[in-house]
């Protein structure tokens, strides 16, 4: 066995803890800026649809370094590992740089086009939140990467103080810019791009003197090597490409809901806030999954493979089950910290209860399956099926449940028969075996 219980005890838990820190600062940021209206909820719920678009894709692409990290690991060369993950690091910094520009250019678009008819208060929100955010993009990058190299080499302890740190330097700013200084959106946005700049170097100092498996210094070249970037964008840019498409997907729904009125649009974001606290574990469990499949793969151990997949997917089972019935429980409890209107209050209640219910049915085969297919190699697969039941199920079926009455419920519900898709797809394509061809070396 590569990696004993303790072994798993110690990676996963500390990814919980900073899943955990992400997403409760999700929720104190929409809290803190509640108290400047429904619009400024609105807008920022708005842009970080977005936003989240850009974190999505550098971090599928740090993803795509660890893996590779991973196998090189597996096969005890802790040399190329560290080489491979300068490289990562290099090519998220001046990549994301052009990205950063490219959607500070085309803001005007995103807010005009994208997001439609908006009502001009949740406008002015949602402009000078991008506008702020938008330099966060390269920090950001870097620290995804720094964080994923951390736990290619099962050191997610480090993760989770750099993300205790960056969240708690949020939470400080949006107190002092919000209700000291009372800068609104503006203050929030500022207080979010100074915590993640810090995050973004605290990591790459941390990575550059890591004293375990995977350190940069002396690995520091200002060229790309062909070799390492080639793997890298391997794994990593169809996992890129199907965030991006993923999200991509978000954003045209939030423009369907921005026309169902603020009300909606404040209920969509505040459940999504909460139901992120719902799908903790199995997030931390997922990048887990994918550290330890990698590992395997790299020593080229195709039953340690389906080992861990099979213990860690029961593991998500599990805890998954156990957060969405606290959740379905507690709802009441948790929406009385927000400032809602009666109407948004039950609408809220409504999405959230039923994502419960769902989570707890079909999330893990649809999320945790792919990392194992990725580690291995096969990568085209999970982002041609995503993509694919994304458009048709996730979005096709949402404007046809608005168009027949359902309002912002049926985007939801659309969103769960995506899952149950996938699902179905990812575990015929296990149980098969085809993705063991990909497996390096076969």
């Amino acid at each position: 066995m590569y990696f004993s219980n303790k072994d798993l005890k110690k990676l996963i838990w500390p990814l919980l803890v900073e899943q955990l820190l992400v997403m409760l600062v999700g929720m104190v940021d929409t809290v803190m800026i509640s108290v400047c209206g429904e619009a400024a909820v609105s807008g920022v719920s708005l842009v970080d649809t977005v936003n989240i678009l850009m974190i999505n894709v550098f971090a599928a692409l740090a993803n795509g370094g660890a893996v590779v990290a991973g196998h090189f690991l597996g096969q005890k060369n802790k040399e190329d590992a560290s080489k491979a993950a300068w490289q990562l690091l290099f090519f998220a910094f001046i990549s994301s740089i052009a990205v950063m520009v490219f959607y500070l250019l085309i803001h005007q678009w995103i807010l005009g086009t994208v997001f439609g008819s908006i009502e001009p208060d949740v406008y002015a929100s949602a402009k000078s939140y991008l506008l702020i955010t938008a330099v966060s993009i390269p920090p950001l990058a870097v620290y995804n990467g720094a964080a994923a190299l951390f736990r290619a080499e099962g050191n997610s302890r480090i993760t989770m103080f750099i993300s205790l740190l960056m969240n708690g330097l949020n939470i400080i700013g949006n107190y002092i810019l919000i209700y000291i200084i009372p800068m609104g959106t503006a203050g929030a946005a500022a207080s979010t791009t100074f915590s993640r700049f810090v995050a973004g170097i605290v990591g790459f100092i941390l990575i550059y003197y890591n004293k375990k498996d995977i350190s940069i210094k002396g690995k520091l070249t200002w060229r790309l090597k062909g070799e390492y970037v080639k793997k890298i964008l391997y794994i990593g840019l169809p996992n890129s490409l199907e965030n991006s498409m993923f999200q991509l997907g978000k954003i045209v729904l939030m423009s369907l809901i921005s026309t169902l009125g603020t009300s909606a649009i404040t209920a969509n974001a505040v459940s999504a806030s909460i139901t992120n606290l719902n799908i903790i574990p199995g997030m931390a469990i997922n990048m887990a999954l994918l550290s330890v499949t990698s590992y395997c793969v790299g020593a080229g151990d195709l039953k340690q493979v389906k080992y861990y997949t099979k213990k860690i997917e029961i593991l998500t089972y599990i805890s998954m089950g156990v957060v969405s019935l606290i959740i379905f429980g507690a709802v009441h409890y948790i929406l009385r910290i927000y400032h809602l209107t009666p109407e948004t209050y039950e609408l809220a209640t409504e999405i959230i209860r039923y994502h419960a219910v769902m989570a707890t049915l079909i999330w893990t085969p649809s999320f945790s399956l792919p990392n194992t297919l990725r580690a291995a190699g096969d990568v085209v697969y999970p982002m041609v099926t995503s993509i694919i039941s994304m458009w048709i199920f996730r979005i096709g079926f949402a404007y046809l449940f608005t168009y027949l009455g359902m309002g912002v419920m049926g985007v939801w519900v659309a969103m769960t028969l995506d899952w149950a898709l996938r699902a179905v797809l990812y575990v015929v394509r296990y149980k098969r075996g085809k993705w063991q061809k990909y497996l390096p070396g076969t």
